[in-house]
């Protein structure tokens, strides 16, 4: 899949003749890429096959939310983020996407009326289709929507579509949704919702390496700077070069040894290599408890070696 890096870089793309052949796109933040954007991929897929074209999402980083947070100084009011924008590359790659069209949310870009936006970013990648959801807002104030892009692929020779409400249960599909069920702890939902399991997926960092003063060395995975929808202990499978490996997960502050960041950290079981740099797919199956404040190091390695045993319980086949 080919990334195209902002709007600077549309005069490149076009240089090499990627939009000589038809181009069916969409457009949206994809939180998750969950069932629902995956119906709508699928319908921008099945265009591009009767037409033998090609495919582009465009989305946006950081999210709108995120965005405004940060002006407000308060980046804990954004919603957590399912899917950081590494991971949402490698999924549109996997789903057979030909072209991701990266945006950076900005202030230029926040005040763009639906009018520019359409000029300045939709126009120049000649469209033979676009295709949303039913939800879509884009344009300061959000003031873009389906009637004005309806009206301008009309007057283009674009063909311009909505998709309907994606359920599941008879409930609509939803990052939000989705987002829920894993503080609920409903990693069955979630499953069903996305179309996979959860997962994270982070590059082993160093951390402060008291996991081996008591005994239990963990991996520390490097986060994104947004927020992600788990907190507290986990029963957890985990992927590293291929191989399955079980284990438990802390994500939070470690106030016991009086951190103030989060951090992700694993511990794998029977697992005494050296990982460093290396990445590990985290698949989140069973919380297990909050995180909490203990009275001394002794009190959490109890903890934690009672957190291990019902791990293992929970995880066995």
């Amino acid at each position: 899949m080919y990334l195209i890096r902002g709007q600077h870089n549309l005069d490149f793309f076009k240089s090499q003749s990627f939009d000589k052949e038809p181009i069916h796109g969409t457009i949206g933040n994809f939180d998750g890429l969950h069932l629902g954007h995956q119906s709508i991929l699928e319908n921008i897929k099945k265009s591009a096959r009767s037409s033998n074209g090609k495919t582009v999402v465009f989305f946006t980083e950081p999210h709108a939310s995120e965005f405004f947070a940060n002006m407000r100084s308060n980046s804990n009011s954004a919603p957590p983020r399912l899917c950081p924008w590494r991971e949402k590359f490698k999924l549109l790659d996997s789903f057979g996407i030909d072209f991701a069209f990266f945006l950076k949310f900005n202030s230029s870009l926040r005040q763009m009326t639906p009018e520019a936006f359409i000029k300045n970013i939709l126009e120049p990648m000649n469209l033979s289709s676009l295709t949303i959801g039913d939800d879509f807002r884009f344009g300061v104030n959000r003031e873009g929507d389906f009637d004005l892009l309806k009206n301008w692929g009309f007057k283009k020779g674009i063909d311009v579509t909505k998709t309907e409400t994606f359920k599941y249960l008879d409930e609509r599909v939803s990052s939000t949704r989705i987002r829920k069920a894993i503080s609920d702890n409903d990693f069955d939902l979630a499953s069903s919702l996305l179309g996979r399991p959860y997962t994270f997926s982070g590059k082993i960092v160093h951390g402060q390496h008291l996991g081996r003063t008591i005994e239990v060395p963990t991996a520390n995975l490097w986060l994104p700077k947004q927020k992600l929808p788990i907190s507290g202990v986990y029963a957890v499978q985990c992927k590293l070069n291929g191989i399955s490996l079980k284990g438990i997960a802390n994500m939070g502050t470690r106030p016991t040894v009086g951190g103030t960041m989060p951090v992700l950290e694993v511990h794998l079981f029977d697992f005494s290599q050296e990982i460093y740099s290396q990445r590990l797919e985290v698949d989140f199956r069973h919380k297990i408890r909050e995180e909490k404040k203990f009275k001394n190091l002794d009190m959490l390695k109890s903890q934690i070696s009672k957190d291990i045993t019902l791990a293992k319980t929970l995880l066995q086949d």
